[in-house]
């Protein structure tokens, strides 16, 4: 993935589509699609794709479940509206960090703090990440994750080795793929121990152990 990333390419698009709603035009239809998403995102990190139904998603909204079929006419049509909404924070994060005018190392740094800040408090990346982790419980294709990351993560890397930011002899592929697996496994193991309460300061000690590891 080059600097000039799209939503789509944060991951691999999923086979087949799911049936979708109507696409609301006006502010109100929009911003009760928006609670209808925001509300089942909360639900699913906290009680899982199986043990989350479309009633409580109605009621955790304040609606009715004709108003919540409307904008989502199944759980798993509303599931990979989660899971999108999950990586399209991401391409936003990188503009961020680019309009820094950082290094390659430095950018990519801004990258996975920014995104250490979304696991610990954006409840729809909580939702997808979950909705991700359980992707063998919902009977549609989701996006597979991990490869935007990874191929942002090989580009940088190359970046920073041509301008003498990475040590020599580290290659950028597997350094990238490193740093994905050590970053979700963190993700996923501070919000099994502790509702993610603790990812921040785990994040900065991997930080600095792969970093100084990588480091020219």
């Amino acid at each position: 993935m080059a600097a000039s990333s799209t939503p789509a390419s944060w991951a691999k698009p999923a086979e087949s589509a799911v049936a979708r709603g109507p696409e609301p035009r006006q502010d109100r239809a929009i911003r009760t699609r928006n609670l209808v998403l925001l509300k089942a995102a909360e639900l699913f990190a906290e009680h899982g794709f199986k043990d989350t139904s479309m009633k409580d998603v109605a009621e955790r909204a304040g609606m009715t479940k004709g108003a919540v079929y409307h904008h989502y006419p199944s759980k798993e049509s509303l599931a990979v509206a989660v899971v999108e909404a999950h990586y399209g924070r991401w391409p936003t994060l990188l503009e961020e960090a680019q309009r820094r005018g950082l290094g390659p190392m430095d950018t990519l740094v801004a990258m996975f703090d920014g995104c250490a800040e979304a696991f610990h408090g954006d409840t729809i990346v909580q939702g997808g990440a979950r909705l991700q982790i359980e992707r063998s419980l919902i009977d549609v294709p989701l996006p597979t994750p991990y490869v935007g990351w990874t191929e942002l993560a090989t580009d940088l890397f190359g970046k920073a080795a041509q301008a003498g930011e990475l040590r020599e002899g580290v290659d950028p592929g597997s350094a990238a793929r490193t740093l994905v697996a050590a970053f979700f496994g963190l993700q996923h193991i501070s919000d099994t121990l502790t509702r993610r309460r603790d990812l921040l300061e785990r994040w900065a000690e991997m930080r600095e152990l792969l970093l100084y590891a990588v480091r020219a």
